[in-house]
């Protein structure tokens, strides 16, 4: 199933800043008609709007609050492709004082959050051809970093429910994709130390075009992801994106 967002209609959430700003930029870049830029302050992506122009619509969305995922769908009643971007980080090893608690932040938007998405959009996407679901997972969704443990579990959690998505949203001709970036230049990757080794946002952008365009499912956006990405891809094609229970 290969996809092409020339002339689409694409939503991005967390599209103010980071990656999901140089996803809504390279969108429009590469032929995209309209961009509906998710943020939870509309205001928010004000700048966006203004450096990019009116093909930038935004639009009110809190993926830790289900009501403003189904007006938000109210609204973006056209789009042919949802990008999941936004997440959120609250770093903790699992014998810190708060790390039922961080781990409880992050499940809420990078898990729930996900899920509230593709249950609010999937219809969408079906009524309007199927087009595609793209979700922004990381490599630490394969790999755990003690550091930043409850990060890594919210992240393999959303990991697995991508994988169930990717099988299910198939059968109404929805491609669902699963972005694994490594280190990226954001906010979040400086807080967390790896400013000197973070790769521009853009890559991850082209690198989704890319996938899209290939019909893939996993997408491996950098250097270090493209490391893992390559050994991983065995187990990858003969189990993940296998029918292992036909036969």
């Amino acid at each position: 199933m290969s996809y092409d967002i020339e002339g689409k209609t694409i939503l991005v959430t967390g599209a103010n800043r980071g990656i999901g700003k140089a996803i809504v930029e390279t969108f429009i870049k590469h032929g995209a008609k309209k961009v509906y830029a998710a943020v939870r302050n509309v205001g928010s992506a004000t700048p966006l709007v203004e450096q990019v122009g009116p093909q930038v619509v935004p639009v009110a969305l809190d993926l830790s609050k289900r009501e403003t995922i189904t007006e938000a769908a109210k609204v973006a009643t056209d789009v042919d492709v949802v990008i999941n971007n936004g997440g959120v980080m609250k770093a903790a090893n699992p014998l810190d004082a708060d790390a039922e608690e961080a781990l409880a932040f992050e499940m809420e938007v990078n898990v729930y959050g996900l899920m509230r998405m593709a249950r609010v959009f999937a219809p969408v996407l079906k009524a309007n051809g199927g087009g595609a679901f793209v979700q922004l997972n990381s490599i630490v969704s394969m790999k755990g970093f003690p550091d930043y443990a409850t990060y890594s579990a919210s992240k393999a959690a959303a990991y697995s429910i991508t994988q169930s998505l990717y099988w299910m949203l198939k059968e109404q001709g929805t491609q669902v994709v699963s972005v694994h970036p490594g280190p990226i230049a954001t906010d979040m990757a400086h807080a967390a130390g790896f400013g000197e080794i973070a790769e521009p946002p853009e890559h991850v952008a082209e690198e989704i075009i890319a996938t899209l365009k290939k019909g893939e499912f996993h997408s491996f956006t950098d250097t270090m992801a493209r490391q893992i990405g390559g050994v991983y891809a065995g187990f990858a094609k003969d189990i993940v994106e296998t029918d292992i229970m036909e036969g």
